[in-house]
């Protein structure tokens, strides 16, 4: 089972006149809504989090579908055995979360997990269908707590190209 979640920091709040309504993507992807994110196979009781407060939580769903779409461009889908990659870049930092699908398995690593700690291992359409529940409840909640956000024009066509599954 998968669990992705987040946390907004108190350190780095949104700035008191933003009009989240007109917001542009840059806004919305690297100044507003920073905090931690993770990502957990609950079966195995592992997870790869942040701890470091400045992670932009809507830019983190919103590239975690990005990615999972790169890694699903192999027409054979999960008959695949030849390995897919991609990289999940955090905003201000050099840290990676690297993915590698196979055979319709996703392993996930970062960078700053020790070197023989196992990668995270999910079912890509169980990975992709919690990465959009994710990004999709997210936005119900930062819409619920910033007003006009449910209004903006990017975060409409960012729920219409990553729809729930």
């Amino acid at each position: 089972m998968i669990d992705l979640g987040y946390s907004l920091s108190h350190r780095f709040p949104d700035p008191p006149q933003t009009d989240y309504r007109t917001a542009d993507v840059r806004a919305l992807r690297h100044d507003l809504f920073c905090g931690d994110v993770y990502l957990a196979d609950v079966k195995t009781d592992r997870e790869l989090s942040t701890g470091w407060g400045w992670v932009p939580v809507l830019d983190f769903a919103w590239a975690l579908c990005d990615v999972l779409e790169q890694v699903d461009r192999d027409p054979r889908g999960n008959r695949a055995s030849i390995p897919q990659y991609a990289e999940l870049d955090f905003t201000e930092s050099t840290d990676r979360l690297m993915f590698e699908r196979r055979f319709g398995w996703v392993e996930v690593t970062a960078d700053w997990q020790p070197a023989d700690e196992p990668p995270l291992s999910f079912n890509h359409r169980a990975l992709r269908r919690e990465a959009r529940d994710f990004l999709h409840d997210l936005i119900a909640d930062l819409s619920d707590m910033h007003e006009g956000l449910a209004d903006n024009p990017v975060v409409w066509n960012l729920q219409s190209r990553f729809p729930r599954v």
